[in-house]
């Protein structure tokens, strides 16, 4: 349970939210939503411990905290498995505990001394512990969660930096599943993840018994998942056990009687400060004149957060015409290491193209998007045309923002003589007015760092726009300021991204990302989802865990079934062999803590021991082997 009492969050003496109180408990999935700046990603924080706060914060004191942040860090030079192991704090270091012990115990021979007595005491204790958490079954939990991810047995060695933001995503969640935590703290938790492994984490989300509290803009998402909207507005909470479709009808009803209410009280502030004019130099009423006044000094006015009154103001500048083509590319491929990722790639874009890049994470989208831009190395030929001017968003553009600098400061390094007098309007129209643009960059939030970004790109113009994943952290209101945007550029656009309600009407042909190649579809969005068959745009990246299957299932002779049903067999086998192998190292383990000298007295008995862990490794592998071989 989490229960929030008068929360109030200030930064720089600005408060973000006051006095908002809720309680959450098991089974409640949150869908936390608001503009960018009202502080989702800040209670977030809080509930983590990660925040200061004023009010009340009060949770189970056993609960486990899992929390997903915005943007995963991780350490270079760690494999996938080393990556996800470090879920396991507790057991790794009781691993590195045990291991210790049992080097002191081969070397010792002294049985009846009071530090080899103490020594087997300890290695009880730790191996009770071990078995508690999980210790015997972490490594094959760890594969399964994986594979169910995504992640073939062939990945586990490889190292995460080699990977893409995508399934680096992945690789978090599964720390998160394997942890086993009570609550989900997920910040943006769809942000960079292709469709499939959306549609796997809604699954998982649906069936989990403990609390989730999501930030999301992904409307979808928030639709399959949630039961129940907390909306940050004004510095308070909406707070409605409904899902986000629901909770928005209800909104406008409220934002309805909010604007009819405020316009009777204007009525009303507007008659008491005629009849103020009118009695106040009258001695007679003076002093009825000085009670209204008090009176209206305590009238606390309505505030309609109203969305459409705020949004960004956004027009693209164009260039000088480029030339008839765009780009030219022949053969382009590109390998990271050993991983192939496109391949012979032949393509000639023509000027005024809209297009929209789709496919699985890990295909080559944003790859092609950076060699259009010269950003990496490739081999093959791309030639841009006569006159093109490339103005390009990346997933990370927030990245390359200068955090030291205030809004100004950051909008002044890219601008020239001429448009310099402009800057502050030109915030003003990306919802950054008045004093807010002497903030500093570091303390935006994702969206408004992303808005800040795209105000930043205006400052140049260009006839070609490229852009990665553009509405990531942006908010509803604002998505649809930019799709508005980009469908009136006169120019050439190229655009990633895995939101069909984005692209649709945006793009006019759709090139698919898939098996190192490009398959072109000359139509929107919807032409090309006929043109796949496919119910919704979901399925899209789902085909390989979804259609392929099926195709796969009825492509297979009798002979294949077969060997599947004989694959099944040996892993029944191999889980029996395993689980008795554990217990017979727990009696084991059970022998050494007893001192029994029938067994621990042989002189071949630590190298038989492990020996028999050294097995259950290998029946572990061949398990996964064989899980592998049936996907």
């Amino acid at each position: 349970m989490i229960d929030v009492n008068n929360l109030s969050v200030s930064f720089a003496g600005t408060p973000i939210f006051s006095n908002v109180s809720f309680k959450l408990t098991p089974g409640n999935r949150v869908g936390l939503i608001g503009k960018n700046g009202a502080g989702k990603s800040t209670l977030l924080r809080v509930i983590a411990g990660e925040q200061e706060y004023d009010g009340i914060l009060a949770n189970d004191k056993n609960s486990k905290i899992g929390f997903l942040k915005q943007d995963i860090d991780f350490n270079k030079g760690k494999t996938i498995l080393e990556e996800t192991y470090l879920a396991f704090t507790e057991i790794k270091k009781i691993e590195a505990l045990l291991e210790s012990i049992h080097e002191d115990l081969e070397t010792k021979t002294d049985y009846e001394s009071e530090i080899y007595q103490d020594l087997l005491h300890q290695l009880d204790d730790l191996t009770h512990r071990y078995e508690l958490i999980g210790g015997y079954n972490y490594k094959g939990d760890t594969e399964r969660i994986l594979q169910g991810l995504g992640f073939k047995r062939a990945d586990f060695d490889k190292l995460t930096d080699t990977f893409s933001g995508g399934w680096r995503m992945r690789i978090e969640l599964a720390k998160l599943l394997l942890q086993k935590n009570d609550i989900l703290l997920l910040d943006e938790p769809t942000n960079h993840l292709d469709i499939e492994s959306i549609i796997w984490f809604e699954i998982f989300l649906k069936s989990y018994q403990g609390i989730v509290l999501v930030v999301s803009h992904d409307r979808m998402f928030l639709d399959a998942i949630t039961n129940r909207t907390i909306e940050i507005s004004l510095g308070g909470i909406y707070d409605f056990k409904k899902s986000y479709s629901e909770y928005l009808l209800i909104r406008q009803e409220l934002i309805e009687k909010q604007l009819q209410a405020q316009k009777n009280q204007d009525k009303q502030i507007k008659q008491t400060e005629q009849l103020i004019e009118k009695f106040r130099y009258k001695a007679s009423k003076a002093a009825f004149a000085q009670s209204l006044i008090k009176k209206l000094d305590k009238v606390e006015r309505i505030e309609v957060d109203n969305s459409e009154n705020s949004v960004m103001n956004v027009r693209f500048p164009v260039a000088d015409q480029p030339g008839k083509v765009i780009f030219t590319l022949e053969n382009v491929t590109k390998y990271y290491g050993d991983n192939k990722v496109i391949e012979d790639i032949n393509l000639l874009l023509e000027r005024g193209c809209k297009i929209a890049f789709v496919g699985q994470n890990g295909m080559g989208k944003t790859t092609l998007a950076k060699i259009l831009v010269n950003e990496i190395l490739y081999d093959g030929s791309v030639e841009a045309g006569h006159n093109v001017k490339i103005g390009y968003f990346a997933q990370n553009q927030s990245d390359y923002l200068t955090a030291e600098n205030t809004l100004v400061q950051e909008m002044e390094t890219v601008a020239t003589d001429v448009n310099r007098i402009n800057i502050r309007n030109m915030l003003g129209s990306f919802l950054f007015g008045g004093d807010a643009v002497e903030k500093k960059v570091k303390v935006l939030s994702g969206g408004e760092r992303n808005r800040l970004a795209l105000c930043k790109m205006l400052l140049t113009p260009f006839n070609v726009l490229i852009m990665d994943e553009p509405t990531n952290h942006l908010d509803m209101a604002s998505k649809m300021v930019l799709k508005n945007a980009l469908k009136s550029f006169e120019g050439s656009l190229i655009v990633v991204s895995h939101d069909r309600d984005f692209l649709q009407g945006l793009v006019e042909k759709v090139y698919e990302f898939r098996d190192h190649k490009i398959n072109e579809y000359l139509g929107d969005i919807d032409y090309y989802l006929e043109q796949r068959k496919f119910e919704n745009f979901r399925e899209v990246e789902k085909v390989d865990t979804t259609s392929d299957v099926k195709n796969t299932v009825k492509k297979n002779t009798r002979e294949e079934e077969k060997a599947i049903k004989r694959i099944k067999n040996k892993i029944s086998k191999l889980e029996i062999s395993i689980a008795d192998l554990e217990k017979e190292i727990i009696n084991l383990d059970a022998a050494i803590f007893e001192n029994d000298e029938t067994i621990i007295g042989k002189s071949d008995f630590f190298e038989m021991y492990q020996a028999k862990k050294d097995t259950l490794d290998v029946l572990m592998e061949s398990w996964s082997d064989l899980q592998e071989q049936l996907t």
